[in-house]
């Protein structure tokens, strides 16, 4: 088995190392297209010499007429006389010119067969001015889409539809014979990884091969097309060219929640929602009438675009460029153009000019981002009935306040007169200083702790500190800004706050540990429903926060803990605190703090200093701010308001919680008060040219008469009106990329002059064609193709082929693939029956190497999922830009910061070291192996043969069977103990999951 897999890829890197330009061969059995077959061959092989900028002994082939006219030897071109043409005779050796120095390699017989055939055929070519300085307007991509008849061939019995019928005409135009149908074990898992990125059951399998009915083929198809997996396989495709990521971007590359507009493109994909409606919704969801929450939600499209949270960052900057990479975008996604390199300047090649760049600027240019809630009807329900609980524990609790601030001049009075106790504190100086999940505590000349910037969720943070030399009889600990902070903090959140879930101290004297219980707890400011007495109840699940509902947020605060006893210590007393930050909010972490203790009177330290201070200012001297803060702390006092404040505050809690939970995304939506567009003068925001207004380029179509100035669902709904000529034509060819490996257009993502022109003009064009005629429906293209004879073929070529073809672009066999990064992933899970059938929701944290953040600006959040969690298909797999999930980057996938139509598939040493040794894999061997054991026949030739069925769908053959054999024994005669027979059989699944052949679709 190794023998024959490696033989299979080195056939496969002489097919990637040496390929055979056949792109402008004829093949639709209709006249030669100048447009959409001969311009590319020029101008990849005579345009150096003999182009606009250049032009060898006086010749022009960058325009027909001036090649007819001819330079210093005579017409390069004679119309309908391919003996007399200079060019031809060039091409084929003969004649004068047999010397000039061709662009190597020499053109193939195929192409020079195609130029006389045209030449002959009266070198007709589109009107073009005589300076050839039209920018391609007269390019085949820019062409109307051709209405194709398949043409006839000498063998129409093997054909099974219009495919078939143009691939065929050009193999035998070409005198080449075509590979038999692959087996019907490879055809089912060709399909299946095709169409769902999974292995086939083994029942579908067993039931395919034998199924002898004729339209068995057709029913497996429909079978796949109608699988809830083939939205999660095709919508991983979609989300490349989306660039979506779950997090921002950038150096810091903080998180979003965006996952809502995945889950929508899978289950568009599942619907079959027309393409035509996929883009509309996508690109403008939000501006249809009566816009539904989905067709909101798919805006995220857009929003997908990288956010830089830097400090220094000029705002309008990042917003520009977010717009420079929506349009970007768009060109390929839709169009296939390099619309980005109009940007600065004009497209140097294409017929686009800066001032129509920005114009479609314009168009993107009107745009609010929001982030919305998107809430299930039972979290809406729950929140109706929390607001009207919340309503009616309310109402008591003000009409008891009212009448409790009658008492507060008194109160303040009392407070006033009371002596302070500043000079009673003293500040402990940080000894020992760790985290429990890794937060970095720095201490500071004031004898304050900094929290580092990368730091965990959530965390423990322990500090050390030796005993003052007297009784304990408070601790205080000060919340303090920083200006490193979030607006200066003094917590870690993104507004400054933080949540302090517990506050524990432990008294430390010699080998003996003593905890000491708090029971009172005051401070100087509370937020509603999280007040201070909070963290010392010994429920993680409250705790201290410091919002206010008026006035700044980013204030120092403190609190006082009283112990239920005075504490004594010696002087070799160690305290230990604990500041635990284990709240469902995440991320909230204090930011900088103080500790000090002192061993003054309880009565003295009731109430903090600050309130102290507010109470002796005049009330006509005091903020607003501090008259709020001085009744918030004289309401605390009251032990009878404490009942009514804590349902408040536990409804409060709960509707926070709910609105956590509540998923959000990011979406657009259209600006109430629009913006002017000008050009930026060589691609600066900061210099602004001439304003513009919204319009598309005028080498395209025109905007219907009765738009205005269009919007984006104008903008939308143009890339779709029957004169459109690539919308359709770029779609179906990256279609038809996913199954053949390579488009009809090579150059996907450009279908512009500097792209290949296309192997098959006339079958893609039908493609497209069929794509309007069936609806814009993509699973009846995909039908179409996947049906098709040329798809059904064997990946088997013979030396004939590999001399002539060895790229596969003229389709007499299948390619050979090695599958994408996630489908790697999930076929691996489907072979060990650990897969999880569970689809859509938060993304989820496989197993993965420790240590991956250490070169990342910010620690990143990785909570390794358990359960079900822990199995679900890559395309649910959480992605940070910064650091993505290693085995994804190790097969080639992207980083999410660009659109990207075509993934590279290199080879490399870490791909099988990660197969062999990544812990996730290693626990994905173990799945298998256990399957093997339990559901298999109980001889090792039954094992084996189940594992080959499971993995690769076919039977081993005898030689596999006894190499594998003899593994086994090898395996057994070096293992012993009562585990001997798993860790065989782990090591066989080790073996076949590592084989070229299962990562591999034949």
């Amino acid at each position: 088995m190794p023998q024959r897999s490696y033989i299979r890829l080195c056939l496969t890197l002489s097919l990637i190392a040496s390929s055979v330009n056949v792109s402008a061969a004829a093949g639709d059995g209709q006249p030669v297209s100048y447009v959409n077959q001969v311009r590319s061959i020029l101008r990849q092989h005579c345009y150096k010499c003999h182009g606009a900028d250049k032009h060898e002994s006086g010749l022009r082939l960058n325009s027909v007429a001036l090649a007819v006219r001819g330079g210093d030897r005579g017409s390069a071109i004679v119309p309908g006389n391919s003996s007399d043409s200079l060019l031809y005779l060039a091409l084929i050796g003969k004649g004068e010119v047999t010397a000039m120095p061709f662009e190597a390699p020499r053109l193939p017989s195929a192409q020079i067969e195609l130029i006389r055939r045209w030449i002959d055929e009266g070198a007709r070519a589109p009107d073009e001015s005589p300076a050839g300085g039209d920018r391609g307007a007269d390019h085949w991509a820019f062409q109307p889409i051709r209405s194709v008849r398949p043409p006839k061939t000498s063998n129409p019995a093997w054909l099974h539809g219009a495919i078939d019928a143009f691939v065929q005409f050009r193999l035998e135009h070409e005198n080449l014979s075509t590979s038999r149908e692959a087996t019907r074990s490879t055809l089912i898992r060709r399909l299946s990884l095709d169409l769902t990125g999974l292995l086939p059951a083994l029942r579908d399998v067993r039931d395919f091969v034998t199924d002898d009915r004729p339209d068995a083929y057709d029913c497996t198809v429909d079978r796949l097309l109608a699988s809830p997996h083939y939205g999660e396989r095709w919508g991983r495709h979609w989300l490349d060219l989306a660039r979506y990521a779950d997090s921002n971007g950038y150096t810091i590359d903080g998180p979003r929640s965006i996952w809502k507009y995945r889950d929508w493109v899978i289950d568009a994909f599942n619907r079959d929602l027309p393409f035509s409606r996929f883009t509309i919704e996508q690109l403008a969801g939000d501006l249809l009438p009566d816009a539904t929450r989905d067709q909101i939600i798919a805006t995220g499209f857009h929003r997908n675009s990288l956010l830089n949270e830097e400090g220094g960052t000029d705002d309008e900057q990042y917003r520009v460029d977010s717009i420079y990479d929506r349009i970007g975008t768009t060109g390929t996604t839709w169009l296939g153009l390099t619309v980005g390199c109009a940007q600065c300047h004009s497209h140097k090649f294409d017929p686009i000019s800066q001032r129509e760049f920005y114009e479609l600027f314009a168009i993107f240019n009107n745009c609010d981002e929001p982030t919305i809630s998107v809430p299930t009807p039972g979290q809406a329900t729950r929140q109706s009935l929390l607001k009207q609980q919340l309503a009616a524990a309310e109402t008591p609790l003000t009409q008891h306040d009212v009448e409790l601030l009658t008492q507060l001049p008194e109160w303040e009075e009392r407070v006033a007169s009371t002596e302070g106790t500043s000079d009673a504190w003293t500040v402990l100086q940080p000894g020992e200083l760790s985290s429990e999940q890794g937060s970095v505590l720095a201490p500071r000349d004031d004898d304050s702790i900094y929290v580092d910037f990368s730091i965990p969720p959530n965390d423990t943070l322990v500090v050390g500190a030796r005993a003052p030399g007297h009784l304990i009889t408070a601790v205080r600990l000060e919340a303090l800004t920083h200006a490193s902070l979030p607006f200066k903090g003094p917590g870690r959140a993104d507004d400054g706050n933080f949540v302090l879930s517990e506050f524990e101290m432990d008294i430390e004297s010699g080998d003996q540990t003593e905890p000491v219980r708090f029971v009172k707890a005051v401070a100087d400011h509370s937020q509603t429903g999280y007040d201070v007495s909070a963290a010392i109840d010994g429920d993680h699940g409250t705790g201290w926060s410091v919002d206010v509902k008026s006035g700044r947020l980013n204030v120092d605060r403190e609190a006082t803990f009283f112990p239920a006893e005075p504490v004594r210590t010696t002087p070799g007393t160690r305290l230990r605190f604990r500041l635990h930050h284990r709240h469902e909010v995440r991320n909230y972490l204090l930011g900088r703090f103080r500790l000090a203790a002192t061993g003054a009177p309880t009565p003295r330290l009731s109430v903090p200093a600050a309130i102290r201070d507010i109470a002796r200012l005049p009330p006509d001297k005091r903020t607003a701010e501090q008259q709020a803060q001085l009744e918030n702390a004289f309401k605390s006092t009251d032990p009878a308001r404490r009942p009514l404040s804590d349902l408040v505050g536990r409804l409060n809690r709960e509707q926070e919680s709910l609105e956590r939970s509540i998923p959000a995304t990011l979406v657009m939506r259209r600006r109430s008060k629009p913006r002017e567009t000008h050009i930026h003068i060589r691609g600066s925001f900061l210099r602004k040219g001439e304003r513009v207004q919204g319009a598309v380029p005028a080498i395209f179509h025109e905007m219907p008469r009765n738009v205005g100035e269009p919007d984006r669902l104008d903008f939308a709904r143009w890339l779709f009106l029957p004169d459109n000529p690539l919308t359709a034509r770029v779609t179906v060819n990256r279609y038809w990329q996913r199954f053949f490996g390579s488009g009809l257009v090579e150059t996907e993502n450009d279908f512009g002059t500097q792209g290949t022109g296309p192997t098959h003009p006339g079958l893609l064009d039908w493609l497209a064609r069929e794509f309007e005629r069936r609806k814009w429906s993509t699973k009846a293209i995909h039908r179409t193709v996947v049906s098709s004879a040329t798809y059904r073929r064997s990946s088997e070529t013979t030396p004939e082929l590999l001399s002539r073809d060895p790229a596969n672009k003229l389709l007499a066999r299948q390619s050979r693939l090695r599958l994408e990064a996630e489908a790697i992933r999930d076929i691996a899970l489907s072979a060990s029956g650990l897969l999880s059938g569970h689809m859509d929701g938060p993304g989820v944290y496989p197993p993965q190497p420790d240590g991956l953040y250490i070169v990342t600006q910010l620690k990143k959040h990785w909570p390794e999922s358990r359960g079900e969690a822990r199995y679900r298909r890559a395309v649910y797999t959480y992605l940070w830009r910064s650091s993505l999930y290693p085995m994804f980057p190790t097969f080639d996938a992207p980083n999410a910061n660009n659109c990207v139509s075509r993934r590279s598939r290199s080879n490399t040493p870490l791909q099988a070291l990660t197969l062999a040794n990544d812990r996730a894999f290693v626990e994905l061997v173990q799945g298998l192996g256990r399957r093997i054991l339990a559901n298999a026949p109980d001889d090792d030739r039954g094992r084996l043969r189940y594992a080959f069925q499971v993995c690769l769908a076919r039977e081993p053959g005898e030689q596999e069977l006894e190499t594998l054999q003899a593994f086994l024994d090898q395996q057994r005669a070096s293992l012993s103990g009562s585990s001997r027979e798993t860790e065989t059989w782990n090591a066989l699944a080790r073996v076949v999951l590592n084989l070229d052949e299962f990562i591999t679709r034949e």
